[in-house]
């Protein structure tokens, strides 16, 4: 096995030797799902919505959250934690370098977002008669573009936080404006147009609405790609800006 992929495999035993991290990061997105459509109304079409249901609706949006909170809640309390007692500081001295401490804890949140992912789209479909992805590079490619992006994120607050509890307070922080923009509380179909753009600039409003086109057959829009990759630039550049090994 190489480096890497040992270092990928114990990150992961460690990582579910945190039960409140892996129920947040992993177990959340999935069990809303089952909640919100275990209510009627949410099984019901909307004429609001376009005639969709609303758990239609929200089913790309608990696929963003599921990546959100793995970004938010694991990789960036992960890290700083790892800061906080000093790991990175003593793996600097052995062969394993802390650059591959990120490809390891990368490589282990997209695994296992995926598997969130699967795990949503085939409750959607069996329990609630969800209808799949119909244009499946182009979610898939939005999935990663969103993953990229928000994991991203996940690293600049990890790079910005000095302790745990300061990353978890951030990533908090920074979760719930996301969200709303993403459309949790306040659907996209039924925000504003003011709402509605500044929704399209952020990463979770485009990433939703690029999954909802490639769920319903469409190649995303060019703008929505163009923000996932625009803010997997920036936020990226700036967590190897200031990120700090101790």
């Amino acid at each position: 096995m190489s480096a890497l992929t040992r270092l990928t495999t114990t990150e992961t035993k460690l990582f579910f030797r945190e039960p409140i991290v892996f129920f947040f990061a992993v177990a959340f997105a999935p069990i809303l799902l089952v909640i919100l459509g275990l209510i009627p109304s949410m099984r019901e079409p909307d004429s609001a919505l376009g005639g969709l249901r609303p758990i239609d609706v929200y089913l790309p949006i608990v696929v963003a959250m599921g990546i959100s909170l793995f970004a938010l809640s694991g990789l960036s309390q992960l890290f700083a934690s790892y800061r906080e007692k000093g790991v990175l500081r003593r793996l600097r001295t052995t062969p394993v370098k802390p650059i591959l401490m990120i490809g390891a804890q990368l490589l282990m949140a997209t695994t296992l977002s995926i598997i969130t992912m699967v795990t949503i789209l085939t409750i959607g479909k069996f329990a609630f008669h969800v209808h799949l992805p119909t244009q499946i590079p182009a979610y898939l490619i939005t999935y990663l573009l969103v993953a990229c992006a928000m994991f991203a994120i996940g690293l600049l607050v990890a790079a910005l936080s000095p302790t745990a509890k300061s990353a978890s307070a951030i990533g908090s922080l920074v979760f719930f404006p996301l969200m709303f923009f993403a459309g949790l509380w306040l659907p996209r179909a039924a925000m504003n147009d003011a709402l509605r753009t500044v929704s399209d600039l952020t990463p979770l409003g485009a990433g939703v609405q690029a999954l909802q086109d490639a769920t319903n057959g469409h190649w995303p829009s060019a703008l929505h790609l163009a923000v996932l990759l625009a803010w997997t630039i920036m936020a990226g550049g700036l967590a190897a800006r200031y990120f700090r090994w101790e």
